[in-house]
């Protein structure tokens, strides 16, 4: 008869399994918070956001006004002020631009909201505006293919006046999006004329039940969303609360 050996714990396996366990829980961190991180998961957005911050606050204390780059008034709220980074450096608020930004190679735009009465800086995630963009050749070029009609428009309206985008059908399975958010998987919904946008409903209704508190019904909930992370709903809708979950409204 072959017997077994038991291995008794001893030290060093002790210590080699806290070691795994702590890398385990390190990588299962970066997966929960993936909107907190850059790529390759080194230095936190959020360090890199209070860093702009305090210069942005230096800056406007000095000269009473922000170094933002000017945008045209039909640019989307959550894509007109742009944080102008290289002056920042070239005025002494800035030692060196933030590695996740655009300007350094990186995957964000680092932009101002609520610019008139408490300017906070934000990032937008280019890799989201990108495949939008993408969605939107393809639903432009889908509709003059086939006589006007739109990629999901049989499927009925998702909100008043607005569609879902069914990849599927433009054979665009390769452009889901991920959210920034949560992760998840959100829908792209197009109005009639194909304007593209994403719908960030699932990450907003998510941000009401973490809260505990029940939203008005005349805000724009994407506020939301900016109030609990550092990313901006690019290429987005307003939302209102219809009582019990997050309607997107045509502005």
């Amino acid at each position: 008869m072959v017997k077994l050996s038991v291995l008794k714990p001893t030290g060093v396996r002790i210590a080699a399994l806290v070691v795994i366990l702590t890398l385990m829980t390190s990588l299962l961190s970066g997966c929960l918070y993936r909107g907190d991180r850059q790529q390759g998961g080194t230095v936190s957005y959020m360090e890199s956001v209070d860093r702009v911050q305090r210069a942005l606050d230096r800056f406007q204390e000095d000269k009473g006004i922000l170094p933002i780059v000017t945008a045209g008034e039909e640019t989307p709220r959550y894509e007109k002020y742009r944080i102008d980074l290289e002056q920042l450096k070239r005025e002494g608020y800035l030692e060196e631009l933030p590695a996740a930004a655009f300007e350094q190679g990186g995957t964000v735009y680092f932009l101002v909201i609520d610019e008139e009465s408490d300017p906070t800086v934000k990032v937008m995630d280019l890799g989201t505006m990108q495949k939008v963009n993408d969605v939107q050749r393809k639903v432009l070029s889908y509709r003059s293919s086939q006589g006007g009609a739109l990629p999901g428009e049989a499927e009925g309206e998702t909100y008043p006046g607005l569609y879902p985008v069914d990849l599927q059908l433009m054979q665009a399975e390769s452009l889901a999006l991920a959210s920034v958010y949560s992760g998840e998987t959100l829908p792209y919904l197009m109005d009639a004329q194909g304007n593209v946008y994403v719908d960030y409903a699932f990450d907003i209704m998510q941000a009401i039940d973490q809260s505990g508190k029940t939203p008005q019904d005349d805000e724009d909930l994407r506020t939301w969303l900016t109030d609990s992370s550092v990313f901006v709903p690019v290429k987005s809708l307003p939302y209102r609360w219809n009582g019990s979950e997050p309607v997107a409204h045509i502005n």
